[in-house]
């Protein structure tokens, strides 16, 4: 298996051919739009931060897409005008889904719970994009979603997705026992607020809960409103003794995992 970050919350995961499958690449919350292309969450300077460290060709082909949530840092008007229409679509509710269809994606599926897709099963799991208080007050955050791909001869990827960290995520962790989880780790912050997103103390709590897994940090240092950094997350894992697990990648940057 191959994890590229891509950048922010996006993800390139390359599955290995079996004997009765072809080689399966996912694509997850595609936010593919040049530096600056969209207003800050903060309304200083505009996202994405940075610019985008694969060339789109290695990106606008996958076998199938899977969009956590409709927020523009994980579904932007790129990813919506690139990729193939026939694409393999999985999201989390029929919003989503009706929003995709608008934009002429023909083949787009609700994960309720799961979904089969060349051998490989997607399974949705909860999430909580902030705390009580910060949802009381922010309604329109909507909801999120994780996913937990399986698929024969490979190991378990559990996809976080944008939440804290809550009983859903740790429901996830006890029920799937994944091998490698996706955490995105930039304690996004908006004015007034909760952090809406885990951080690298959390990634400290995620080991606990499963101190064998490869933990993968991402979603950090591409948008205005994330406050923790890479070096941060790498700094808080060595000094709790877990940097042989958490792996902490570079946009562009591909794992072997």
């Amino acid at each position: 298996m191959r994890i590229t970050q891509v950048r922010n919350a996006t993800v390139l995961i390359e599955f290995a051919g079996l004997m009765e499958f072809a080689g399966l690449r996912v694509l997850v919350d595609p936010m593919l739009g040049a530096k600056g292309s969209q207003p800050g969450f903060l309304g200083v300077r505009r996202n994405p931060l940075v610019d985008l460290p694969v060339p789109l060709d290695d990106l606008v082909h996958p076998d199938v897409v899977v969009v956590t949530h409709t927020h523009p840092d994980h579904w932007d008007a790129a990813a919506a005008a690139l990729l193939p229409r026939d694409v393999p679509m999985l999201v989390q509710h029929a919003g989503d889904r009706q929003i995709l269809l608008d934009a002429g994606f023909e083949d787009v599926t609700v994960l309720n719970p799961s979904h089969i897709v060349s051998g490989t099963t997607f399974t949705r799991t909860g999430g909580q994009h902030g705390s009580d208080e910060t949802l009381a007050a922010r309604p329109g955050l909507g909801e999120v979603m994780g996913v937990v791909i399986g698929r024969p001869g490979e190991r378990t990827v559990y996809i976080a997705g944008d939440t804290v960290l809550t009983g859903a995520v740790e429901d996830a962790v006890s029920t799937h026992r994944p091998d490698v989880i996706v955490l995105n780790t930039g304690e996004a912050v908006l004015p007034g607020l909760d952090p809406i997103l885990m951080g690298a103390d959390d990634v400290v709590s995620v080991n606990a809960l499963a101190p064998a897994a490869t933990l993968v940090a991402v979603h950090m240092e591409a948008l205005d409103h994330c406050t923790v950094t890479r070096a941060h997350v790498r700094e808080t894992a060595a000094a709790h003794g877990i940097s042989g697990v958490v792996l902490v990648p570079e946009d562009g940057e591909t794992l072997e995992v």
